[in-house]
């Protein structure tokens, strides 16, 4: 536990100057609060009380990084991922999961990676099935995943298989889960030999940048947390037949990758006068829900 405490020591020093900044605060604090459990906000801007930390290992998973003390999250993420952790090994997948980042222990602005994380409903797992869950904490350390896509980000590589299809699907199908985000060749691949009743939960695995050595999974607000902020669908929603496999993913790597050059009067013009949009690292407290100020500050 050595690593882990110097870790928590270094983060209690708060930069000079940025005593203000949301990120600071919060990655200041090595413990949840004690309050009843809620997730305060939305996913990129809030943060979490009452939290609960995911044990480092159990008899299906292992939680990776331990250093980052990242494994906190609302008790539906801690008990959707021991969930899942069972069924991943139940199909195949090694001998359960490897989880890495979820939220800080009052979630909140990272000073680091995620934008979003922050109100304990988000969790990246590992594409690396596990062969051991009797890793030390330096070997948590120094292990790395797999990249399920290739380099120039428009195919899967040889380390996909039907299993990890299949661990998508059974997250997927979860009721808790809102959304699944994954590299776009993944969600391509899958989309490749889709049938009509895999648009249930087709619709939740979502294309976006990076993603290729982990999944990250979006639980929906939990029933009766009404200061949490529920996410707008992105993608067509089941009444409309959309699945994502169309167009809007194949924009992914082909525009996305290589966008079209603006010329003549396609240019569009600069607003100077347009403020910047704030990254999360940039928030203050204001930024975030007036409540997060009392998970700050709870014992």
């Amino acid at each position: 536990m050595f690593v882990r405490s110097l870790v928590l020591t270094l983060c209690l020093a708060v930069p000079a100057g940025a005593e203000d900044l949301a990120n600071q605060l919060f990655g200041a604090k090595a413990l949840p609060s004690l309050q009843d459990p809620m997730p305060i906000g939305s996913y990129a801007k809030g943060c979490g009380a009452g939290m609960m930390e995911l044990p480092e290992s159990g008899d299906t998973w292992q939680a990776m990084r331990l250093s980052r003390n990242r494994h906190y999250g609302q008790p539906d993420l801690v008990q959707f991922l021991m969930d899942l952790s069972a069924t991943a090994r139940d199909i195949g997948f090694g001998k359960g999961l490897y989880i890495g980042d979820m939220s800080q222990p009052r979630g909140g602005p990272m000073t680091s990676g995620h934008a979003s994380h922050q109100i304990g409903l988000d969790a990246d797992i590992w594409f690396l099935p596990p062969a051991s869950l009797s890793l030390t904490e330096s070997e948590r350390e120094d292990i790395s995943s797999i990249p399920v896509r290739s380099a120039d980000q428009k195919s899967v590589t040889d380390n996909w298989t039907s299993v990890h299809r299949e661990l998508l699907k059974q997250a997927a199908l979860d009721p808790r889960v809102d959304r699944i985000f994954v590299a776009a060749a993944v969600k391509i691949e899958i989309c490749k030999t889709a049938k009509k009743k895999d648009k249930k939960w087709l619709q939740k695995i979502r294309p976006v940048a990076g993603h290729d050595t982990h999944f990250h999974v979006r639980l929906k607000c939990p029933k009766g947390a009404r200061l949490c902020e529920t996410q707008t669908p992105t993608v067509a929603d089941l009444s409309n037949g959309g699945d994502g496999c169309d167009d809007t993913l194949m924009w992914w790597v082909t525009d996305f990758l290589d966008p079209p050059k603006e010329t003549g009067d396609k240019k569009k013009p600069k607003d100077e006068d347009q403020p910047k949009k704030k990254g999360a690292r940039e928030f203050t407290m204001a930024d975030l829900p007036d409540q997060c100020q009392a998970v700050l500050d709870a014992e």
